[in-house]
């Protein structure tokens, strides 16, 4: 194997570090999940700050615990989640580019407030991309695999300028999160009394959850229609809800297809990006 000249080596991967882009969202016609970075313009800016196209692949860091060596001198940017940055032996700030000569370490601990991080590299991350994307996608095993220890991922050639900027501030997580919902396309499964739950009383975001959905614990939503609903297609955003009523919100990495009924859409699902468990979520309708 021909080792790239230019490369970023993982020496500890974390909890769970994937490649992103700004995912394949074209194909969704043919059954391909959208992928791609759970808050897209974290990635964008990170990208921006070291002066790369806004859709180049970077790194998509979960919990932190991250340590990486560069092989060439480069020019990185780490944003998202409130961290503590070391650039070798001294500390980096987040949100703006920081040089690197070749050899240097860089480490990204686990987020005081949080749960996600991106990393962007001058040049991008040159993994082969697949249906147009370079994304890992976490369910259907498309894209890269998660990195690993012992990784060596290729860079491109730098294309531009970092950014003249000293510092991007970026807002803390708020702990309740309001979501706009709009209601169907299974809705006409649920009772009213389900409905009025969903959209009046808050919900939590519970311990299991991943890139594929973020699983909601609070007041269950008791069916107008029972049985089975055969599988139908899912979407980003699509709000699921299982046998036992709680609701699942589908996010990046989401199949295409379910079985259970679909009570609403959300519009946006960057803020649970960096809900940790236990963020309170509500739920509204498009009219407020």
């Amino acid at each position: 194997m021909i080792r790239p000249a230019a490369a970023v080596e993982v020496l500890r991967a974390g909890a769970l570090t994937t490649v992103q882009d700004l995912g394949r969202p074209g194909w969704a016609h043919l059954g391909v999940p959208r992928s791609g970075a759970l808050d897209p313009a974290a990635l964008r800016l990170a990208n921006r700050l070291v002066g790369n196209p806004e859709a180049a692949a970077g790194l998509e860091i979960t919990l932190g615990g991250c340590l990486l060596r560069f092989t060439t001198a480069t020019t990185v940017a780490v944003t998202g989640a409130d961290t503590d940055l070391r650039a070798g032996a001294r500390p980096a700030d987040l949100g703006r580019p920081l040089s690197l000569p070749a050899g240097a370490l860089l480490r990204i601990a686990p987020p005081r407030a949080g749960l996600r991080n991106w990393l962007a590299v001058a040049g991008g991350f040159d993994v082969p991309p697949v249906l147009g994307s370079r994304s890992t996608d976490t369910l259907s095993g498309l894209g890269p695999a998660p990195l690993r220890d012992g990784d060596l991922l290729p860079l491109g050639a730098p294309t531009g300028h970092p950014a003249p900027v000293d510092v991007t501030p970026g807002p803390a997580p708020p702990a309740e999160l309001r979501l706009r919902l709009t209601l169907g396309p299974r809705d006409d499964w649920f009772t009213a009394e389900a409905l009025h739950r969903l959209l009046h009383t808050p919900y939590t975001v519970g311990p299991v959850g991943n890139r594929v959905g973020a699983r909601l614990a609070g007041a269950a939503l008791p069916r107008a229609v029972a049985g089975e609903l055969p599988s139908e297609g899912v979407v980003l955003g699509a709000v699921q809800v299982p046998a036992d009523g709680q609701p699942l919100v589908f996010l990046a990495d989401h199949p295409t297809t379910g079985g259970y009924p679909v009570v609403g859409v959300v519009a946006d699902v960057t803020p649970l990006a960096q809900a940790r468990p236990g963020t309170t979520v509500r739920f509204h309708g498009p009219q407020r």
